[in-house]
């Protein structure tokens, strides 16, 4: 009878933890499904009401965006997270399947979209012919674009050799590109909007990218003492990101909607309305980090802290989606 008692609550155990993981990747795909469409369906709802023109293709660059950013949030959060994990002291040497390479592919053909879509003026082509290839070369805009492509490609390749490490230069050379096309030259103050935006995406990847390869490791490592350790390292490197990017995206929402105008472009602005909605998302986000923080200071099992922290990746996913949208649309008018 204890035999039979004991293979019963094996049994109903390992059905309980089928069903977890089941919910767990229809919540993946669900959340995977909505954030692709944020950029597609997002530009009318965001304008409706604004008296702004949908510029045309906004939904589609805006879902281009979006794919770049995860793209290059992953290998950047790779990077970082295999950082953490080597100076864990005894750490386990098993490490999750390395995803940098299929992201820089997937990069790379993100980056090409938008490519196409400068070398025809910032309209969507309708065939290969309206492509300007040679006129990449003549505007900044399509040099800044053509450095997007070419980086992603030098990741995928590097990511993919016996040194993966270097596709760090390529990655930093996309984020330094992606920097300048968002400030360009006739811009108030450019260079400053650069520097902001340079710092804002390098923290963004750092933490969404290494916030995933943290929890992919740590399911590798099981119940290995060295995970709430590195639970607990990425934590306090996060708390820094986290105001990096509260400090910078500060900056950069008062550059372009100045103090005395902030309230009634949040609500009357296609731009300001995705920003609210990104920091509604952040806002969601920062209670799910400070709750696995707790967790992890506090629970009598450290790792139980994974469960907000999954969480919080679920949400940063759509948080890159609306990043992505938000890059998409008309800057606010300076009033």
């Amino acid at each position: 009878m204890t035999v039979t008692r004991s293979r019963s609550g094996a049994t109903g155990a390992h059905r309980g933890t089928g069903r977890s993981g089941t919910g767990r990747a229809v919540a993946v795909i669900v959340l995977v499904t909505l954030a692709a469409l944020i950029p597609l369906l997002g530009p009318s709802p965001a304008l409706h009401g604004t008296g702004e023109a949908d510029a045309p293709g906004t939904g589609g660059i805006g879902l281009l965006r979006t794919v770049l950013f995860a793209a290059l949030a992953i290998p950047v959060g790779e990077l970082f997270a295999d950082r953490l994990a080597r100076s864990v002291p005894g750490a386990p040497a098993a490490r999750p399947r390395s995803w940098s390479a299929a992201a820089g592919w997937v990069g790379f053909v993100a980056a090409l979209g938008l490519a196409s879509v400068v070398a025809t003026g910032n309209l969507i082509p309708d065939s290969p012919a309206d492509i300007d290839i040679g006129g990449l070369y003549a505007t900044r805009d399509g040099k800044l674009a053509l450095l997007e492509v070419n980086g992603f490609l030098a990741a995928a390749l590097c990511a993919s050799s016996a040194r993966p490490a270097t596709q760090a230069l390529p990655l930093a050379a996309v984020i330094v590109a992606e920097a300048l096309r968002a400030h360009p030259t006739t811009e108030y103050s450019p260079l400053i909007g650069s520097g902001l935006t340079l710092v804002h995406l390098t923290a963004s990847s750092l933490w969404v990218g290494g916030l995933l390869h943290v929890l992919r490791t740590l399911r590798g490592w099981r119940d290995a003492p060295q995970g709430s350790a590195l639970l607990g390292l990425y934590a306090r490197v996060a708390a820094f990101l986290l105001a990096a990017l509260t400090a910078t995206g500060v900056c950069s929402s008062l550059r372009r909607m100045p103090p005395g105008t902030i309230l009634e472009q949040l609500t009357d602005t296609a731009y300001g309305r995705v920003l609210l909605a990104k920091v509604i998302l952040m806002v969601g986000v920062c209670a799910l980090a400070l709750w696995a923080r707790i967790r992890l200071a506090r629970a009598s099992d450290p790792l139980t802290a994974c469960s907000p922290a999954r969480g919080e990746v679920y949400l940063l996913a759509l948080v890159v989606a609306v990043s992505g949208l938000l890059t998409a649309l008309p800057v606010p008018i300076r009033w």
